[in-house]
């Protein structure tokens, strides 16, 4: 079985491009049962069916970690033309075309793929370095894979794994220390705008983790009004209230947009909330007074013409990126520490990878081993039963398995020639030497 990660992210495409290949939360599930279907209809046909051993370990597994910094493929499959078929998949999935998809993906097999895993989880991929959103992203992703029954025993150790490698990362370096989060990115350029945001009225859009996460930035600075508009009316007044703030329907959006200073967005659409047009009947609305805006949804919430208006400060979630890597320089001795935990940690588990792949040998000589056992067994029973005598049928039956068990590796040891016959001289002693002991 092989393993494989395919997927863009923040260093690899733009937002624009992102925002078209990812997943809604409530597609992944029938997304990841039609991507498997592509690998089981190639596994139990044609020349996959040879190369694939018995029993469930043939099956391919996936999951989908799709977030507004990356969408990534985790498969294990025997399908060694996985890649190829992974970002074809996806590229079709979403309606883009390969040849534009194609240059902003990365391909990582085996060992890169298990590193990939463990730093991400472990904060190092992320456009904030050391944040912990994204383990629980992963933790959701996988949950929603095991809810899809896409994952098998592979996958399965490999998530155990990354999450035990991000816990081991954070308890002993100290990579989220310092960390300059979005919300408090988001803060820092709206100070470029505004001299004090003591003054100006804050519109969320949205009552997610990260809506919570801005919300608490702004409310540190106590803006003059801090507003929440959210589809669920209930959760956005809860969300207001921590704030001592007041929320309203995401309907009004058009009507009020000209009544707020700064617009801070990050919902979980496939479309954008706000066009070009709300934005420029707001402006002239506030008589060109500039409202700042920050999207940090992909898909985009806010059409992304409105970074063209004069008066406008469009923010999107890669602007914030460049902010946030600013503080970075200073937690390298960190991320140094980190990786060197996540090498070892890939070391062991490619390890335990190589073990796995030799299950279906030791499997299959038990089980010849066991044939011939019954079989001299059964013979021996009839000796017995017509009246042999029985330390004449013991013995038989020890050089009857010694013989059949002798078999195979003389036989090998007498066919092979050359560097072959050389090898199994060396091989053969150590193999009976580490036989068990008598008991």
């Amino acid at each position: 079985m092989q393993l494989l990660t395919i997927g863009i992210n923040h260093h690899t495409a733009p937002v624009a491009l992102r925002e078209r290949v990812a997943f809604p939360i409530e597609q992944i599930k029938p997304a990841l049962q039609t991507f498997k279907s592509i690998w089981l209809g190639r596994s139990t046909t044609g020349p996959m069916a040879l190369l694939a051993p018995p029993g469930n370990s043939a099956l391919p597994e996936a999951a989908i970690l799709s977030t507004c910094n990356r969408t990534e493929l985790y498969c294990a499959t025997n399908d060694r033309a996985g890649q190829d078929l992974a970002v074809q998949w996806l590229a079709e999935y979403h309606n883009v075309p390969v040849d534009e998809l194609a240059p902003h993906v990365y391909a990582l097999p085996q060992s890169d793929a298990v590193r990939h895993a463990f730093r991400v989880a472990s904060g190092l991929d992320s456009m904030v370095l050391g944040e912990t959103q994204i383990l629980g992203q992963l933790k959701d992703a996988v949950r929603t894979a095991a809810e899809a029954g896409a994952l098998g025993t592979y996958l399965n150790q490999l998530f155990q794994r990354t999450f035990s490698v991000a816990k081991e990362v954070r308890g002993q370096t100290e990579i989220g220390a310092h960390s300059v989060s979005m919300a408090a990115a988001a803060v820092r350029l709206a100070e470029r705008i505004f001299e004090r945001i003591q003054d100006q009225r804050v519109l969320f859009i949205g009552a997610g983790e990260m809506i919570e996460l801005c919300a608490a930035h702004f409310a540190a600075r106590a803006p003059r009004e801090l507003v929440i508009a959210n589809r669920s009316a209930e959760r956005g007044e809860r969300l207001a209230a921590r704030f001592n703030g007041r929320s309203i329907a995401l309907a009004d959006l058009p009507t009020r947009l000209q009544d707020f200073d700064i617009v801070v967005s990050c919902t979980a659409s496939t479309l954008p909330l706000i066009g070009l047009g709300a934005v420029e009947r707001a402006i002239k609305a506030r008589r060109r007074r500039p409202i700042f805006m920050v999207d940090l949804a992909v898909p985009r919430d806010i059409e992304p013409e409105v970074a063209q208006m004069e008066d406008v400060f469009l923010y999107t979630v890669d602007d914030l990126g460049d902010v946030v890597r600013q503080g970075n320089a200073a937690r390298q001795a960190a991320v140094a520490e980190a990786e060197k935990i996540i090498e070892a940690r890939v070391a062991n588990f490619m390890q335990w990878i190589e073990t796995r792949t030799i299950v279906p040998v030791i499997r299959s000589i038990h089980q010849q081993a066991d044939t011939m056992r019954r079989a001299e067994l059964e013979r021996a029973q009839k000796m017995l039963a017509r009246g042999d005598d029985p330390m004449a049928v013991l013995d038989a039956l020890s050089q009857s398995l010694t013989k059949k068990f002798m078999h195979g590796p003389t036989q090998a040891l007498n066919q092979a020639i050359g560097p072959d016959r050389e090898h199994l001289v060396q091989l053969l002693p150590d193999l009976f030497r580490h036989a068990p002991p008598e008991r």
